[in-house]
């Protein structure tokens, strides 16, 4: 079913980490009913409206960063592409900043 997608350590790390804060959004919906509110974010989100906003982020950025990776060797003199585990961090930091304050 899945042999056409690459099952590398990382994305399966991504989309574990994906899984789970689906699950753990829904627990946290289910306890605790969200409520809408303005951040930075131009429009009033509710908490899952984040985690959506969140993980369109963090899907564009992973994608980008190996989609300029053999960019990233020429343009900073690399030996090899820079690994993905920065974007990935780089993509959950970005998360963890849109959920708190978006």
């Amino acid at each position: 079913m899945f042999s056409w997608m690459v099952w590398t350590t990382p994305v399966a790390v991504f989309f574990s980490c994906i899984a789970l804060m689906l699950v753990g959004m829904t627990v946290w919906e289910i306890r605790s009913p969200t409520v809408q509110r303005k951040g930075w974010l131009p429009i009033e989100t509710t908490r899952g409206d984040r985690l959506f906003i969140g993980l369109l982020l963090a899907a564009y950025i992973n994608l980008a960063w190996v989609g300029l990776g053999e960019k990233m060797v020429q343009w900073f003199g690399l030996e090899q592409e820079p690994s993905v585990w920065i974007s990935f961090v780089l993509s959950m930091l970005v998360l963890a900043l849109v959920m708190r304050k978006g």
